[in-house]
């Protein structure tokens, strides 16, 4: 599995990349921009990611317009809905996540701290592990 993780802070995106690397290659972007530009290259190379996870509040683009752009990208590429990669929404406030502007684009949503249990159990629920 490629793990694409959008994360400004530098303790939790270290946090997520050793959580994650137990389940295959990781890579960190520290603002949303970052985040976008890693998925693109990776996709025009043939070389996916099977799972974002997103921050919300970031520098220079938020997580929502950083998903938009993700989603646009892979429209562009003509994959199919169900080929798509899985995205975990990560905020550290929970009253501050607004589902309706990230609408459908998600799978799972999750406030910070992370939960390693419960982080795991979505893991398989999404059917990656």
């Amino acid at each position: 599995m490629k793990v694409l993780v959008a994360e400004d802070d530098i303790a939790s995106g270290k946090f997520m990349q050793k959580l994650l690397s137990k389940y295959g290659e990781v890579v960190l972007a520290r603002d949303g921009i970052a985040a976008v530009n890693s998925f693109v290259e990776a996709a025009g190379s043939g070389e996916r990611f099977d799972l974002v996870c997103m921050d919300i509040m970031m520098p220079k683009i938020d997580g929502y317009k950083a998903l938009a752009s993700i989603r646009d990208a892979e429209r562009k590429l003509g994959l199919a809905r169900d080929s798509r990669c899985k995205v975990i929404m990560i905020s550290a406030l929970d009253e501050g996540f607004d589902s309706s502007i990230a609408s459908d684009d998600y799978e799972e949503y999750m406030c910070k701290p992370i939960d390693i249990i419960k982080f795991d159990t979505i893991i398989k629920k999404l059917g990656l592990q």
